[in-house]
């Protein structure tokens, strides 16, 4: 069977933000990693570079491509589900959503995941997606195995006994190794959480946020600029019952006020920025407590209508209350009008090369535009704090960091880039953006 390709001249490709375009010269939708493998060869013969997206929710041109173009749609399903070995194994294209539903029926679970369930499995492994967790890592951590296609067409199946130094890396791969087209997720008999959501003074919660995290499996708050307010949430296993949050009630918080009256303020924002600061005391008091019991990804996740634009650090977390501090001065010292939050989590130490938690105890910083308002001087003047402080800019997310700078606050940079070279010295699966974070 033939990798579907599109007819004429393929239409532009654009990320859900809308603030990357690539214009590939070919594009094809595979279904299976023998059709990727005929793909990538192919390419290679018309000397076009190669790159594989997923739905597009990266803000930076991770996968932007002027040769082939490898889309998610087909290359999906779940190829094995282990419960006894506690694993899942899925095709590349295969969206969170579809996998935690798959894993519901089934009675499991992943142990954490992000708040985006329309993400692909290998686009958010690959750009190291995270939600926030006391000792629950992120999904390219919960990896143990993965399907890599090279670029001399090669197949290599990797874990962490079968081509172990690919597998260390490949987890968080950016897609400058070969494109993934299998990956087998680690996942346990589901559990509840019970979610707790409280509204919490910015003083209060900086002050305790070394016992927050520690007395919670997962906590993270929003902090809304121009106030001293913010929202926290804390996530913990349950006993139940299952007590999920109202259909009125759920209803309210995520739709009409995290979603419709949010897009509304946000776009009378950006039309008049003096009302930002009057809207951002208004909208930091509508949402209010509450607490509800469900299963994982119904808890870990919530719906984004509102599209933006981000830039988010991973800093030691030692740092991170000094520096959103820093934030905030930053913020009222030149007057910038700031429509979204400023998100807070967490992450463990894990032993991913290019993991933005490689190797220490990290807290995340995410500064947040509405699509269409001027973000360029809050993101750099945001940038300049987080870097002072060593962070690592999210590799899917806005920043200006390049191969010189990275290289000094990942100790395993050189690993990583060693490999690259190996498997792809002709840089098949290069692009600019690659360029500038890894080096040529």
């Amino acid at each position: 069977m033939v990798a579907r390709r599109t007819g004429g001249t393929p239409s532009p490709w654009r990320n859900w933000a809308g603030n990357v375009t690539a214009r590939p010269t070919r594009v094809v939708a595979p279904t299976s990693t023998a059709e990727v493998v005929d793909a990538v060869r192919s390419a290679v013969d018309a000397g076009l570079p190669v790159k594989a997206v997923g739905t597009g929710h990266s803000f930076t041109a991770t996968a932007a491509t002027d040769g082939l173009l490898i889309r998610p749609e087909r290359l999906t399903g779940v190829h094995a589900l282990d419960t006894a070995a506690g694993t899942v194994t899925v095709a590349a294209g295969t969206s969170l959503k579809r996998l935690n539903a798959t894993l519901a029926a089934h009675g499991l679970s992943l142990a954490n995941m992000g708040d985006i369930m329309e993400q692909t499995a290998a686009g958010a492994t690959s750009t190291g997606t995270h939600g926030t967790g006391r000792a629950s890592a992120s999904l390219s951590a919960q990896l143990t195995a993965l399907e890599l296609v090279t670029a001399g067409g090669e197949v290599l199946h990797c874990s962490a006994t079968e081509n172990p130094d690919v597998f260390a890396s490949a987890r968080v791969g950016l897609g400058a190794l070969g494109v993934v087209t299998a990956l087998t997720f680690a996942v346990e008999p589901e559990f509840l959480l019970t979610a707790r959501e409280e509204p919490m003074t910015f003083d209060q919660v900086t002050e305790d946020f070394e016992q927050l995290v520690t007395e919670n499996e997962h906590f993270e708050f929003y902090w809304f600029p121009h106030t001293g307010n913010c929202l926290t949430k804390r996530n913990n296993r349950s006993a139940g019952p299952l007590a999920p949050a109202g259909r009125i009630s759920a209803w309210v918080e995520d739709e009409l006020l995290s979603n419709g009256l949010f897009q509304a303020a946000c776009a009378v924002g950006r039309a008049v920025p003096a009302t930002i600061p009057g809207i951002a005391q208004v909208s930091s008091r509508a949402l209010s407590a509450r607490t509800y019991t469900d299963i994982p990804y119904k808890v870990f996740t919530s719906p984004r209508r509102v599209r933006f634009v981000e830039c988010e650090y991973a800093l030691p977390r030692a740092a991170a209350i000094e520096a959103l501090r820093e934030l905030r001065a930053m913020v009222e010292r030149t007057g910038a009008r700031v429509s979204f939050p400023v998100e807070v989590r967490t992450a463990p130490a894990d032993d991913i090369p290019l993991s933005t938690a490689s190797g220490r105890d990290t807290a995340y910083l995410a500064v947040h535009m509405y699509r269409g308002t001027p973000h360029e001087a809050y993101f750099s003047a945001a940038e300049r704090i987080m870097t002072a402080h060593g962070g690592r800019p999210h590799w899917g997310k806005l920043h200006s960091r390049d191969a010189e700078y990275l290289a000094g606050v990942y100790p395993r940079f050189a690993e990583f880039t060693a490999l690259r070279d190996r498997l792809d010295p002709h840089r098949t699966f290069g692009n600019a953006y690659l360029r500038r974070v890894l080096g040529d």
